[in-house]
């Protein structure tokens, strides 16, 4: 058994669900458990589920509180992590909310906090398709874009700590509305949720989709990265239009970062990478390479489809937290 203060809890907050894991000073995962996300849920509520999922780990792990270290969540939107405050969450509707502290009051655990995508891209570096660099990136699609640097081995977070919100970063001036207000951001373009709001326009329009009625089938009130691997082997039309659209978009967001961060490495992460692999990532590469600014060597900069899966953003957590708190 590892020490007391090696065990850490790493929480994911995703959209469609929240993920936590007990890991151990190995990174093994000793328990992993999740729930679904009521996104539509007030900050006091679904902190109350994310404190229940914790315990639930803890619990099947076969611990106790007193034998974890720390939880460590990576929380969607603009973190303080300093004081363990989410900022702004668009897609969950939080403003201002004091994640750490209200969290630490109902597991008796300290907390640390940090954005989702940040510790995505900090597990990726630390374990999985970006170990090795020191100048990375990552872009991860999920129900929104995220994104995240590593520059000289440290995750780079600007000069609020707001560095990385690619998803953000409008590629069609007048393209469709985002989260954020704004119209044409990639996460409006790209998303999983863009994807979805496509599908639903085309059907409603007259084209003729399986997509839906898979969701249907399977009971999903969302269009999951499973849902668009089902619909996309049935070779359905709408949808494979929709997701060529969405690597293309993609690939324009790749070659805007890499043309002004210059890294080593580029790691496409979320949900839909775990399902789709290399299919989804190399159409990305192709319209980023046509796009960057130095294309005689463009093959410098390796793109490449992240190697954690769903589990990218709470390992990523864990490392947080040993960085943060020390080993």
């Amino acid at each position: 058994m590892a020490k007391v203060r090696e065990l850490l809890v790493g929480v994911d907050m995703g959209g469609t669900s929240l993920r936590a894991l007990v890991v151990d000073e190995r990174n093994q995962i000793l328990s992993l458990e999740k729930t679904p996300t009521q996104v539509s849920r007030k900050p006091s509520a679904l902190i109350k589920e994310i404190g229940a999922v914790v315990e639930k780990a803890i619990t099947t792990a076969g611990l106790r509180r007193q034998q974890v270290r720390a939880v460590s969540i990576g929380a969607p939107g603009a973190v303080d992590p300093e004081r363990g405050v989410v900022h702004h969450a668009p897609n969950l509707g939080w403003k201002d909310v004091p994640l750490a502290r209200e969290l630490k009051a109902l597991v008796k655990i300290p907390v640390v906090v940090e954005n989702d995508v940040h510790v995505g891209l900090i597990g990726e570096h630390a374990l999985g398709a970006g170990k090795g660099t020191s100048e990375l990136l990552g872009i991860f699609i999920g129900t929104g874009i995220g994104g995240g640097i590593i520059s000289e081995d440290r995750l780079f977070g600007g000069s609020s700590g707001g560095a990385g919100e690619i998803g953000h970063m409008v590629l069609l001036v007048d393209g469709p509305l985002c989260s954020c207000g704004h119209r044409g951001c990639a996460e409006a373009l790209s998303s999983r949720s863009a994807m979805e709001r496509d599908v639903r326009a085309a059907v409603k329009s007259g084209a003729e989709s399986a997509a839906l009625q898979i969701m249907e089938k399977r009971g999903k009130t969302r269009m999951t990265s499973s849902v668009i691997h089902a619909a996309l082997k049935k070779k359905d039309p709408v949808m494979i239009e929709v997701i060529q659209r969405a690597e293309y978009y993609l690939g324009i967001l790749a070659a805007n970062v890499v043309n002004l961060l210059d890294p080593e490495r580029v790691v496409i992460g979320g949900g839909i990478v775990e399902r789709l692999g290399e299919d989804f990532v190399a159409p990305i590469r192709r319209t980023a390479y046509e796009y960057f600014f130095r294309r005689e060597d463009a093959d410098r900069v390796k793109i490449v489809g992240g190697t954690l899966g769903d589990n990218a953003g709470a390992l990523g957590a864990v490392v947080f937290a040993r960085q943060k708190l020390g080993r």
